[in-house]
């Protein structure tokens, strides 16, 4: 991911655009122009996987004894204890109704089988996004129409009403199928 610029999943993505937006720019150059960054990132893998093995080879029976502790038990502590870290950073009962606003929220993400890769590259890409469109629309004098007389961005949006509708054709077509069949 640091050297080629390509991530390999979304959590990869997801770091690219969050180096992005530190101004960090991934790929070939990256070890020549931030060799500080690329280094103190492979030693602190070295470091964390070596605190790994020393941690969890004397701990291997009480993760396995752990992991057969029945999820009813195991939920109400993990609520507990996330809790009682989200209150004792600024010990604010608002932080934890919110916590568990956003619980709720994830659980009915995960229970409608939303995927979380979009949410979280919104919340990391959208601020420049927005920054950006910002600065064209006041270049533009607020015409709208700026992004369609350019060939790039006019070429960039079809590209992308192309790619919506590649996804969305297939659930259309289907839908249509179920409506004209005869009983």
């Amino acid at each position: 991911m640091l050297t080629l610029g390509t991530p390999s999943n979304p959590v990869m993505a997801l770091m690219i655009g969050a180096m992005m937006i530190q101004g960090i720019q991934p790929g070939p150059e990256l070890i020549s122009n931030q060799p500080k960054l690329f280094w103190g990132l492979i030693v602190s893998m070295w470091i964390g996987n070596v605190m790994l093995v020393v941690l969890n080879l004397p701990l291997v029976g009480l993760w396995v004894r752990m992991a057969s502790i029945p999820y009813r038990f195991l939920f109400p502590a993990i609520v507990m204890f996330a809790s009682i870290g989200v209150y004792s950073v600024s010990l604010s009962g608002f932080d934890v109704g919110l916590m568990v606003l956003f619980g709720l929220v994830g659980y009915a993400l995960s229970k409608f089988h939303y995927e979380p890769t979009p949410l979280l590259l919104g919340f990391v890409l959208g601020p420049s996004l927005e920054e950006y469109f910002r600065k064209a629309m006041i270049l533009a004098n607020g015409d709208a129409l700026i992004f369609l007389e350019k060939p790039i961005s006019a070429g960039l949006l079809l590209a992308a009403a192309l790619l919506l509708a590649i996804i969305l054709l297939p659930s259309v077509l289907r839908s249509r199928d179920q409506i004209f069949v005869e009983d």
